[in-house]
């Protein structure tokens, strides 16, 4: 950080900035309207380690589906994952459904209005609670996502590096969050990062700080916030198994509750592992396995990235009859289902791909 320099970036400068040049947004009030505690939550909640742009459809969809979060805790959890598939990190989808339902229980379907109160919900983080109280009951709130570190990392040109440096920007973040319209001036930090002060190519002459910004000064803004390096992703591998039946229906298999994509409808799979062995080695995993089903591989496989790992996958098919088929579906876990129906199925992204991938291959 500088010394012998008096820094001074004043917030009503940014708010200024603001009231003109403010993002428009779905779940986000108009001017001078009071925001919607659900519409917050919910965009909340979506936007975790998720874009904007991936964000509003789903938003939309989920706000024409549930209105209030009184319809949303009413409905059962596969409706929320079904209309959640294709977002990612579904642990979202069902602390959403949890939270849902203990506000609609335990407080009459009306959000609590305190940072404490509100990380006690399902699936609130700090971050979380800080950005609701804030932009839903305008109370003064720290709130810091990955557009306020970049901010804060370049006024005061902090040099030390994500992750470490998050306590440190916290700090600086609050020391110029205000009292006087809290939930707007979150928001328009966040939108300063989202749009001006971008991580790449920052556009510093449109900056309402760009005056007591420590980095543009120095001509390091474009190199802040300083990251440590991630490591290097593994890669996982798995069997997957399309078993049909006479009319062309497919076995779909729910994933345990916990873990990785929990209570997500899959193409059954092996374990995903280092090495995925062959299929004599993986076929005890594939449903109706004692039936002695005959399994033949695809060309190719499916390839698929997660936060922490790759993920490459085998596909192999098997037509089995229909009194086979009748035993395979006494599972409570497996349904068989018509291509034409997939879509009511919460199937993840890496899913959808499997089922692409088996039908250009001539299933």
């Amino acid at each position: 950080m500088a010394s012998g320099r008096k820094l001074n970036p004043k917030p009503d400068d940014l708010m200024s900035w603001y009231d003109k040049h403010r993002r428009r947004l779905p779940w986000r009030a108009l001017p001078n309207q009071s925001a919607d505690p659900y519409m917050v939550w919910l965009s909340e909640i979506m936007l975790q380690q998720t874009t904007v742009a991936a964000v509003k459809p789903y938003f939309e969809k989920f706000l024409k589906c549930w209105p209030t979060v009184q319809h949303l805790a009413e409905v059962k959890l596969d409706n929320v994952l079904t209309e959640w598939a294709g977002l990612g990190y579904y642990a979202r989808a069902r602390n959403l459904h949890a939270c849902a339902k203990v506000i609609a229980t335990d407080y009459d379907g009306i959000f609590p209005d305190t940072e404490e109160a509100l990380l006690a919900l399902p699936g609130v983080g700090a971050y979380t609670a800080a950005a609701i109280a804030a932009i839903a009951f305008d109370k003064r709130a720290v709130v810091v996502d990955g557009n306020v570190e970049r901010v804060m990392a370049r006024i005061y040109a902090v040099q030390e590096p994500l992750p470490k440096a998050k306590k440190t920007l916290k700090a600086l973040a609050d020391g110029l969050t205000t009292n006087h319209r809290p939930g707007d001036y979150a928001q328009a930090v966040m939108d300063l990062g989202a749009t001006v002060c971008t991580p790449k190519s920052p556009s510093c002459v449109l900056c309402p700080w760009k005056k007591p910004c420590i980095a543009r000064s120095r001509g390091i803004a474009a190199d802040l916030p300083r990251k440590t390096p991630k490591k290097q992703r593994p890669t996982r591998r798995g069997l997957c198994f399309w078993m049909t039946r006479s009319d062309g229906a497919i076995l779909l298999r729910r994933r345990p509750e916990k873990g990785l994509l929990g209570g997500m409808m899959e193409i059954p799979s092996s374990p995903w592992q280092r090495d995925a062995g062959d299929i004599g080695a993986a076929k005890h995993h594939a449903p109706g396995a004692m039936l002695r089903t005959r399994w033949t591989p695809l060309v190719g496989m499916v390839s698929h990235t997660f936060t922490h790992f790759y993920l490459e996958l085998e596909l192999h098919m098997a037509t089995i009859p229909d009194k086979r088929a009748e035993t395979v579906g006494r599972d409570k876990d497996i349904v068989w289902a018509h291509l034409d129906d997939l879509d009511n199925y919460a199937l993840p992204s890496v899913m959808r791909k499997v089922v692409k991938h088996a039908l250009k291959s001539g299933r």
